[in-house]
């Protein structure tokens, strides 16, 4: 009998508290994270330990509900190539998350499985069960606490344990941010700040690592796996976002997504011009990118909700 399970990832900030979790139903459920990570990170442990809490069924089809294209796209086309070429891009560059991947890749020997997507946060039951518990995690990290780990796979003591998820390393965390971009900009970084205590009872500004995690999720929005992935985007993009393009068109949050999973590639350089917090919830990047095209100057707008930063506004305007 076929195996039908959600896979999900959280992180909030990305990078930060990470959750994973996969679910099929109350009694079949299980999930974890780190103090540290990356939503795609999470995306891809939920899938690994989903494999291994199934191993003790090979004969069981796994039917495996992803929001992620970027995970679908992993492990259904192109591992075979990066394993290929040791397990690095076609542009020489060390493929990102490889760690993991590789794990992924050792659980297929002898399985039968298939990949669907599935819109994320559109009221897919099981896909909202694996994002709530994900997320409850990435929660409990943040607030320093043990995440609720669930109840696994029945029978599942007869199997061989799933080895724990380790740690992603600080080294893993900054490449799956900025392997695809040139020119960090720390030097040119405003880090204007208000006070860390609230002692006068006013809310504190955000400091220096809010500042450069936003000026890191800026940079994610440009690189073309993360605007192919509809639910890294729909992560990473404030409900009520709305963007003003190029041409002067006003986009909203499900155009923009649109937009940017039908054409997701881009190949631009960065260049930090500032990051200045305008409230205690509230960050402005102004930045400039070059590419074949021309420059471009560029001003982004982010809020953090519900613990996390998100995108609420962006204008780009070509420089002459």
């Amino acid at each position: 009998m076929t195996i039908t399970a959600a896979a999900d990832g959280s992180a909030l900030g990305n990078p930060g508290p990470a959750g994973w979790a996969w679910y099929v139903d109350e009694d079949r459920w299980h999930a974890g994270g780190w103090p540290h990570g990356t939503n795609n990170q999470g995306e891809l442990m939920a899938v690994l330990d989903l494999f291994r809490s199934t191993a003790h069924l090979p004969e069981e089809p796994l039917r495996i509900l992803c929001d992620s294209q970027y995970v679908i796209n992993c492990v259904t086309k192109w591992m075979p190539n990066w394993k290929r070429r040791g397990w690095t891009k076609a542009d020489g560059k060390p493929v990102l998350n490889s760690d993991l991947l590789k794990q992924i890749d050792r659980e297929l020997v002898g399985r039968t499985y298939t990949f669907e997507w599935v819109k994320g946060h559109a009221g897919h039951s099981l896909n909202e069960a694996a994002d709530e518990r994900a997320r409850a995690c990435a929660t409990a990290y943040q607030a320093g606490g043990a995440p609720v780990e669930g109840p696994g796979f029945p029978s599942r003591a007869a199997a061989q344990p799933a080895v724990p998820a380790e740690q992603p390393s600080a080294e893993a965390v900054q490449e799956d941010l900025f392997g695809e971009l040139t020119g960090s900009g720390d030097e040119s970084m405003n880090l204007a700040q208000g006070a860390i205590a609230a002692a006068d009872g006013h809310l504190a500004m955000p400091g220096r690592a809010d500042i450069e995690a936003v000026v890191e999720l800026e940079q994610e929005l440009l690189e073309p796996e993360t605007r192919g992935d509809f639910g890294q985007l729909a992560y990473l993009l404030h409900p009520e976002y709305r963007e003003i393009g190029q041409s002067g068109r006003l986009w909203d949050r499900d155009e923009i997504v649109d937009a940017l999973v039908q054409e997701p590639e881009l190949n631009v350089a960065f260049e930090l011009v500032e990051a200045t917090p305008l409230g205690p919830d509230l960050i402005q990047v102004l930045y400039r990118t070059e590419s074949a095209e021309g420059s471009c100057l560029r001003c982004s707008l982010w809020q953090r909700t519900d613990g996390r930063w998100r995108i609420r506004f962006h204008q780009g305007t070509p420089e002459a």
